[in-house]
């Protein structure tokens, strides 16, 4: 039995949680999010408690079983508290301003990028300190963002520069050493 599968999932009074065979719809304060999930797993809710059942013991059957638990859980926790990434911006004349949604970043290209928000992702942006907060119900979609945001340019070992996550610490790596000879 999959100790994550097996474990129930309690609704928090606010959120409005319906199953319709293997789509789950999910409506609360942040938003509302909704997913089709394998038909094989069974979702069941009682009392406010939502449990995963896994039908036979199949190789397939036990790796849905944590996965659409987790799934259903990340679309409660999405629509009740919402999920955060922070990207800090380091370089010099490397900047980011927010235009309506979107964003425009200086990365030291010779143009600057507009990243346009997704849907159901939100951009708070502090240009004294150059970083983004990305906020969103959907945890995949937020990550996804920063990743892409990331991406434009990733952080380099020799400076340090480039857009990192807040966590993210920069192993950084000496340069060339010649010696006149």
């Amino acid at each position: 039995m999959s100790r994550i599968g097996k474990q129930p999932i309690n609704v928090p009074s606010g959120v409005d949680l319906k199953v319709n065979g293997s789509n789950v719809a999910v409506k609360g304060p942040k938003g509302q999010l909704q997913r089709d999930l394998h038909p094989n797993m069974k979702i069941e809710l009682k009392d406010g408690v939502v449990s995963v059942v896994r039908p036979t013991d199949g190789r397939l059957d036990r790796s849905l079983h944590g996965l659409t638990r987790t799934l259903i859980n990340n679309m409660v926790v999405g629509v009740t508290d919402g999920y955060s990434k922070q990207l800090n911006i380091v370089g010099v004349g490397y900047k980011v301003d927010l235009k309506g949604k979107d964003l425009f970043l200086n990365l030291g290209h010779s143009h600057p990028i507009t990243y346009p928000a997704p849907e159901g992702v939100e951009f708070d942006v502090d240009s004294k300190k150059n970083t983004i907060v990305i906020k969103g119900a959907n945890k995949e979609r937020v990550g996804q963002t920063a990743a892409e945001i990331r991406s434009l340019r990733p952080p380099e070992p020799y400076k340090g520069k480039g857009v990192m996550y807040s966590t993210e610490r920069i192993r950084r790596k000496a340069g060339k050493t010649a010696g006149k000879g």
